[in-house]
């Protein structure tokens, strides 16, 4: 009696387990299929530096990532995502011309995982990485494709040729084909770049230096960083890019300059490799060209802004370093990767040799910007801007004028005020070489 009861109710039991397992199965809560993390949105950058792929997804995505030979390609395993119409169309996305990528498409590679396959044009160093959402963007999977043998930026110029601008440099720790140098440039690598020659004035005994001047020119924002954006539509990123070109057009026309740009198409540029770019070809001086917003309509003029040691001028001058601070933020910077420059270029900090000859290169050009527009502010301001932070070159900050007031906005898409503005900024300089001529460069071999 005793032993029947028991199996009864070992009985019930498993029927109440079951019907517990049945009920769980077909409720509503818990048969709905969890919802799967979309891709919202794909974005293709190609430049000559290197070429950045984002997808922008509304979840967290797991994902892993290797490359294959025989051809070249990058293969990136997304798991537990929706293939959607997004996906379907990349392979439409990628223009013939882009440097790097050849092909890109997605597919079903087994269940619960889509498959994304780059065919490569040449072997790449890649960097895969994902961003916190920040701004307008949400979830970010960022493919930065880098070429495994980037020109050398110094040698670039010295030939004349027009990539001279040094990519992103990559981490040792990543997997770098090996690839022998030819003898070519074995022999440029041997031979150290010449110092100019220096002679004495007759006059004023002061040294006269027999060289080219090289000045970087650095357009703000680019690619997914907009910058600030014009009640008409305007980006800065655009407008900056333009009024740089135009600068630089008339730089190469002086007898004795050059320029160079850190960016010449809408890609974006981490802040430290801007500086990096300087550096690498020895400029003489650094301008950062940006077009300023202000949450009030009205606010208008043009700026001049160098680096502060100690603090930020004004509140305006402190918000908008935080914000021009924070464009590393937007534009995505793979923090996962080592930093090889950083403690070079920041080494030392005090700077403050640099600043004061800043500061005088920002007098001479908002002199001259005061010519062809309203000054917002009088003065030169200070702040911690990180793009100013080159140790050893003289670098301003322009905020050209306000493309959150209307009549700038339209005023920084004029043609020709584009050209009043680089005209103006060409004066500034010219200005300041005069009074403050550049002294001779270091000799440095030209691959260091």
């Amino acid at each position: 009696m005793y032993k029947g009861a028991r199996l009864s109710l070992g009985r019930r039991q498993l029927l109440r387990y079951a019907g517990a397992s049945l009920i769980l199965s077909v409720s509503p809560l818990a048969g709905a299929a969890a919802k799967l993390p979309s891709v919202l949105a794909v974005r293709i950058w190609p430049a000559a530096d290197y070429t950045r792929v984002t997808l922008e997804h509304d979840g967290p995505l797991k994902y892993t990532h290797f490359t294959v030979e025989n051809p070249d390609r990058l293969v990136v395993d997304i798991e537990d995502v929706e293939f959607n119409s997004v996906l379907d169309s990349l392979a439409r996305k990628v223009a013939t011309d882009d440097p790097y990528i050849k092909l890109l498409r997605a597919g079903r590679f087994k269940p619960g995982v889509v498959r994304l396959v780059m065919e490569l044009k040449t072997k790449v160093t890649p960097q895969v990485f994902t961003l916190a959402p920040v701004g307008e963007y949400g979830h970010r999977l960022v493919l930065d494709v880098y070429p495994i043998n980037p020109p050398d930026p110094l040698m670039a110029l010295l030939e004349g040729r027009k990539d001279a601008v040094e990519p992103l440099q990559m981490d040792q720790d990543f997997s770098l084909a090996e690839k022998k140098p030819d003898d070519a440039v074995l022999r440029k690598a041997d031979k150290p770049i010449e110092a100019p020659e220096v002679h004495t004035s007759k006059k004023s005994g002061k040294p006269i230096v027999d060289r080219l001047i090289t000045v970087t020119l650095d357009p703000g924002h680019g690619g997914e960083d907009p910058g600030a954006i014009g009640k008409g539509g305007s980006y800065e990123k655009n407008v900056t890019l333009q009024v740089a070109k135009r600068l630089k057009a008339k730089i190469d026309a002086e007898p004795n300059m050059r320029a160079v740009l850190t960016r010449d198409s809408d890609f974006f540029v981490p802040l430290q490799m801007r500086v990096q770019k300087a550096r690498r070809v020895q400029s003489d001086l650094f301008l950062s060209i940006h077009a300023d917003a202000w949450i009030k309509p009205d606010a208008r003029g043009s700026s001049v802004f160098v680096l502060s040691e100690r603090g930020a001028s004004s509140t305006q001058a402190r918000m908008l370093a935080q914000r021009e601070n924070e464009a590393d933020l937007v534009g995505g910077v793979n923090i996962g990767a080592k930093d090889l420059f950083l403690a070079r270029t920041l080494l030392d900090l005090s700077q403050t040799a640099t600043i004061n000859d800043s500061l005088k290169l920002g007098k001479y050009l908002l002199g001259e910007l005061g010519t062809i527009n309203t000054l917002h502010k009088n003065n030169v301001e200070q702040a911690g801007f990180a793009v100013l932070k080159a140790p050893d070159i003289p670098s301003a900050l322009i905020e050209t004028a306000f493309i959150s007031n209307p009549e700038e906005e339209r005023r920084l898409n004029d043609d020709a005020y584009q050209d009043k503005l680089a005209e103006a900024i060409v004066r500034g300089v010219r200005q300041y070489f005069i009074k403050h001529p550049p002294g001779p460069k270091s000799r440095m071999a030209a691959f260091s």
